[in-house]
């Protein structure tokens, strides 16, 4: 990657200063454009809410007509088959997969085990990067394993203040 040329930089302790100062500021501006923003979009979500409510039931109204009719109409329809064409579109039965539905998977989990099923319980193993760390010097050298040391960020944090409601 090609590093990019620096087109502008300060020549003075103050004009840092004065581009931290600008940096806070042109930051605010965007917070303030993105609250205009957000606040637009509320305004015509609002606005448009209605009339989607009210396509949304129509279809909703349609979508079970055409489903009573094609189930009262099924052996017609595909025969024995799962599709039928209906020149402007199609329908179709199809069987979900069997699916599973677990709530409180803690409680479940130490129900599992209690009763002797722990096949049903998986344990996931993975590399512990904080392990590594520690003891970077055992996993040197092994395939697949980076230790990035040294990587320094810089940041600039405009003061600002927090007003409290």
């Amino acid at each position: 990657m090609k590093a990019k040329a620096i087109a502008y930089s300060p020549q003075s302790k103050a004009d840092c200063q004065a581009d931290i100062k600008r940096l806070g500021d042109l930051n605010r501006e965007i917070v303030r454009a993105q609250a205009d923003l957000n606040d637009e979009i509320a305004r015509l979500t609002k606005a448009a809410a209605p009339h989607i409510e009210a396509l949304q039931e129509r279809i909703e109204t349609l979508q079970a007509g055409v489903q009573t009719w094609c189930e009262a109409n099924r052996t017609e329809l595909c025969g024995s088959g799962k599709t039928a064409n209906l020149i402007t579109g199609e329908v179709q039965w199809r069987m979900r997969p069997p699916s599973i539905t677990i709530r409180g998977a803690e409680a479940v989990i130490e129900t599992l085990k209690r009763l002797g099923l722990q096949r049903f319980v998986r344990v996931k193993e993975e590399p512990n990067k904080e392990a590594m760390l520690n003891e970077p010097d055992v996993v040197r050298g092994v395939a697949g394993i980076s230790i990035n040391t040294g990587v320094e960020d810089f940041t600039i944090t405009p003061f600002e203040v927090e007003v409290q409601p």
